[in-house]
């Protein structure tokens, strides 16, 4: 069995749901969640919108190849509502990401292990340092939480508060 560590996370629509139900996707047709972090709302990165995001980082274990992850992350986005319109970064319902499988690097025309992004986004470090903080980057030597001490990306983090009903 792989462990993969994936990042998930979307601006548009019910960003709570869409999270849990892309859990529940990631659940059932990749493999078993054996850890999630936190949920955390964090401003767009890479581009201007109102919208703040939710993210999460989950760890997930499969006998799934990284070829037979990239099919289901697609079916997956796919089924959560995504469009994708042109490059660059927009607002999207989901949007997963595989960081890690296993201690493997992976350069492939199709995906690129570990996540090429992740060192520079706050966004992912965060609750990536929640659940994984002495995960050493195959790469980079350096442990999450290094990784997160040593980020340059200034982008607002923070932990997502839900709204408590009839308040």
């Amino acid at each position: 069995m792989a462990k993969v560590f994936f990042t998930i996370g979307g601006n548009i629509g019910d960003r709570v749901f869409n999270l849990q139900e892309t859990c529940r996707l990631i659940n059932s047709r990749i493999g078993c969640i054996r850890k999630q972090s936190s949920i955390y709302e964090s401003e767009p990165w890479g581009f201007s919108s109102e919208l703040n995001f939710l993210n999460q980082v989950i760890v997930v274990e499969t006998n799934l190849s990284p070829a037979a992850i990239m099919l289901e992350i697609s079916y997956i986005e796919s089924k959560m509502g995504r469009v994708r319109n042109g490059a660059g970064y927009a607002s999207r319902t989901m949007d997963i990401d595989i960081l890690f499988y296993d201690h493997q690097i992976m350069l492939t025309p199709d995906l690129i292990v570990p996540h090429k992004q992740m060192h520079k986004r706050r966004f992912v470090l965060e609750p990536l340092n929640e659940i994984a903080p002495d995960f050493i980057h195959p790469l980079f030597s350096l442990t999450s939480h290094e990784l997160l001490v040593t980020c340059t990306d200034e982008s607002k983090v923070w932990k997502f508060e839900r709204a408590e009903v009839g308040n």
